[in-house]
């Protein structure tokens, strides 16, 4: 499963930095701090180049964040930016597929926070995240994050978006911006209902789901 997307070497040895993490990364900090546990146990699914759970991490520092990833170069990547921050609440890194939930470990966790995958990834990486979380979350009151890019049927289609999607498709059919009622549905078969619709900068959503049994 593809979870790397526009990245380039940072300083650190194997640390890999992209330059979507430097513009969204305090705009999704401001709606976690709102709504995460005060002292919440969070997942990060897909966690790419491993920034975000640094600057979660540290920016966090009463939750425990748990980065993973199923990409060797994402891990190498992660590896590299969580020793250098050497944060005590930043814990041992996941090999964890979203596209395999059968595969997972036992969790322990109140929340789980992907970005930017949804549209990076077939559509059976979706299906495989809403199994895990419902499996996984807490019933009730457990919360799954989602960030990223979204069609939705009564907002128009911004002309990036449309021309990020079409980029996306000509790499590979599989992937594409997903159309939010799908997802929504998708959730629903596991007990995750959509409480928050979030607009965030340059064209993309926040979507809060809580489990409900």
């Amino acid at each position: 499963m593809q979870t790397l997307d526009s990245v380039q070497n940072a300083a650190s040895a194997g640390a890999l930095a992209s330059p979507s993490v430097a513009r969204n990364t305090q705009p999704i900090l401001d709606v976690l701090k709102a709504h995460l546990p005060a002292e919440g146990r969070i997942l990060e699914i897909a966690s790419g180049s491993g920034e975000h759970a640094v600057a979660f991490a540290r920016t966090l520092p009463r939750t425990t964040w748990t980065p993973s990833d199923p990409s060797e170069q994402a891990r190498v990547s992660i590896r590299a930016w969580a020793a250098e921050a050497n944060l005590p609440n930043l814990k041992p890194l996941l090999a964890l597929d979203a596209a395999d939930p059968d595969t997972w470990p036992p969790l322990d966790v109140q929340v789980i926070v992907c970005i930017n995958m949804i549209h990076i990834s077939p559509w059976s990486a979706t299906e495989g995240l809403m199994t895990g979380a419902g499996r996984v979350l807490p019933d009730p009151g457990g919360l799954l994050v989602l960030y990223g890019p979204f069609r939705e049927a009564d907002v128009p289609l911004a002309p990036s978006n449309a021309a990020f999607d079409d980029s996306l498709k000509s790499r590979d059919p599989a992937w594409g911006l997903r159309d939010r009622d799908a997802v929504v549905a998708e959730a629903l078969k596991h007990g995750l209902h959509l409480t928050r619709r979030v607009e965030m900068p340059a064209n993309n959503l926040m979507l809060l789901f809580r489990k409900v049994g």
